[in-house]
């Protein structure tokens, strides 16, 4: 068995050129072969989003804490909130954040294949974020 305790974590802020606003990561963690799993747990503040991206093998969501927004290119936006649980498909090209006036908290899980858990794409642009909501 492996611990790691809550004040052994380190928080980093979420890389700029994949976020945008204030996101910061905890835990962030990698499993040893065969696992393939990789995680953390990622705080958005209000308005703060990922860039878009996909994941090889898809991903879960586990929501924390507060109220957030997530997109698959294309489609309907998604509004989710504390206890619920969201699937990405794998190779799907989405994005997911907070709202601009409620911060959220998700853990974020997903496996990589071939050492490779998300591929970084261009950023949301404010239009895309706001659009079909009242702000």
């Amino acid at each position: 068995m492996e611990i790691v305790r809550k004040e052994q974590q380190q928080t980093v802020d979420g890389p700029e050129e994949y976020f945008t606003g204030k996101a910061t990561i905890t835990g962030m963690f990698a499993r040893e072969a065969p696992s393939r799993l990789t995680g953390a747990i990622v705080h958005f503040e209000p308005g703060a989003r990922t860039a878009w991206h996909s994941h090889p093998l898809g991903q879960t969501l586990i929501v924390t804490e507060g109220v957030g927004w997530t997109q698959v290119e294309g489609g309907q936006k998604y509004e989710f909130h504390e206890g619920d649980i969201m699937w990405c498909p794998a190779d799907k090209k989405h994005w997911h954040g907070a709202t601009p006036h409620e911060g959220m908290t998700h853990i974020a899980l997903q496996e990589a294949l071939d050492g490779k858990n998300v591929t970084w794409m261009g950023k949301v642009t404010d239009e895309e974020y706001l659009a079909g909501s009242e702000d």
